[in-house]
């Protein structure tokens, strides 16, 4: 039983695609944040051009 035990420990299987999943998992939440980050950015300047040709002042 203690064998098996620790074959199965050894055993290195799918370790490989585990670690690709998890970098997959990093990257996606970098662009996520990246694109709400951007997004936020653009509405405030089309917002600001919103009012620049709708003649109200902005700050």
């Amino acid at each position: 039983m203690m064998l098996k035990l620790k074959e199965l420990v050894k055993d290195e299987a799918g370790q490989g695609m585990t670690e690709y999943g998890l970098i997959i998992a990093l990257i996606a939440v970098v662009v996520i944040g990246a694109l709400s980050a951007i997004g936020t950015n653009l509405v405030g300047r089309f917002t600001a051009i919103s009012n620049e040709l709708d003649g109200t002042p902005t700050n």
